[in-house]
């Protein structure tokens, strides 16, 4: 197939965790032997923060790391009937502005003969649902939901048997451990504090048990304010700034723990779904404590990780796969087992294809032989 993928950003991960999934399935797509092309605007918050930060070293980076891939940036004079010329497969993130949306939904209706999927990774279709009703996906052939609950809203919505849940995953091309690394740290934490969504979960599960254990930590990510760095230089945590996606290897492996503190609206009204973080940690070999999260839909088995309800649990967690070597070794060995046996991105793509053929298959009157091709 020849995949056309529109998403926020591909070159750049800032508060982008999306691009971690898109990039890895998008290496396995052209390893199955698709042609994929990637299309981000050209003035992306993500990119156009990334470059800010850090400059475009971190970004020029990605075309070398997924060879094969073709990535395109776009501006407002986009041709859409040249960018979706010959396409078989076409996957528009929520992320996309609802003009992008209708642009090739427009030509979906009218003629154009690829299946056309809508990718959901957010909670907004339960917060909030007037900004899901900006798009227009009258025209798209499926959803892909990044969790069954949230497959379960689409369903609700008239989707039917067109929602599929297509879960996030490690891209175990480059999330794997790195045995010659020393683990100098106690704990490694990457992920952004936002908005307020997790203030005080990562005051309870991370910045507190880190003080009161005194242990020697590192925190990576964007988008803290003031008052959290003071919180955590207080704790004697060390904050390392934008960690790009393609570095947090090195960071995983230098450390002896990691922590998954998902936001509140993911744990309350999309249950079952962790952030990927939790895929990239067990993928890397890294012993993994999490804050409540209900894995509604056995992702992992019993070992995987070690889950704590509160601070204190935290607190006792942590020190005891750092003093328990036995312990650590087989959570280890539970995670990168379960990663590479049920969560890659290849397995993904493998089902991508699947649920593709399926469409096609299920309804090929839908599916219009000749492209009518008009603007919107």
């Amino acid at each position: 197939m020849k995949c056309v993928l529109f998403y926020h950003a591909f070159t750049s991960c800032w508060n982008n965790g999306n691009a971690h999934f898109l990039r890895g399935y998008a290496r396995e797509l052209h390893a199955l032997g698709h042609e994929v092309v990637v299309f981000e605007p050209v003035d992306g918050w993500s990119r156009l923060n990334a470059i800010r930060e850090s400059g475009s070293q971190a970004l020029q980076d990605i075309g070398r790391l997924f060879p094969g891939v073709s990535i395109r940036r776009y501006d407002a004079s986009l041709d859409f009937d040249e960018a979706l010329d010959g396409a078989d497969l076409v996957i528009v993130h929520e992320w996309n502005s609802p003009e992008v949306i209708e642009q090739i939904g427009y030509r979906r209706a009218h003629g154009a003969p690829f299946t056309l999927l809508f990718h959901d990774t957010h909670h907004r279709a339960i917060t909030a649902p007037d900004e899901l009703a900006q798009f227009d996906l009258d025209a798209f052939d499926g959803v892909l939901a990044f969790g069954e609950v949230l497959r379960q809203i689409y369903m609700k919505l008239g989707w039917g048997d067109r929602a599929y849940t297509w879960h996030e995953a490690a891209d175990t091309a480059m999330y794997h451990p790195l045995p010659y690394v020393e683990r100098t740290d106690d704990l490694v934490w990457i992920g952004n504090w936002g908005d307020g969504e997790r203030s005080a979960e990562l005051n309870e599960f991370l910045v507190e048990p880190v003080a009161e254990l005194g242990l020697r930590a590192n925190v990576y990510g964007v988008r803290y304010s003031d008052d959290a760095l003071q919180t955590i230089q207080a704790a004697g945590i060390r904050y390392g700034g934008w960690l790009p996606a393609h570095w947090a290897p090195v960071a995983f492996a230098g450390a002896r723990a990691t922590v998954h503190v998902p936001r509140g609206p993911y744990v309350r009204s999309l249950p079952g779904i962790p952030t990927i973080r939790v895929f990239e940690a067990l993928a890397c070999g890294i012993p993994l404590v999490s804050a409540p999260w209900s894995d509604e839909e056995g992702l992992f088995p019993d070992g995987a990780y070690l889950q704590a309800a509160n601070g204190a649990e935290m607190k006792r967690a942590l020190r005891a796969v750092l003093d328990d070597r036995e312990l650590s070794a087989a959570m280890v060995a539970t995670g990168l087992r379960t990663i590479r046996e049920r969560h890659t991105c290849r397995h993904r793509a493998q089902q991508l294809v699947g649920i593709v053929e399926a469409i096609r298959a299920s309804d090929t009157s839908s599916r219009p032989e000749r492209y009518i091709g008009a603007s919107a």
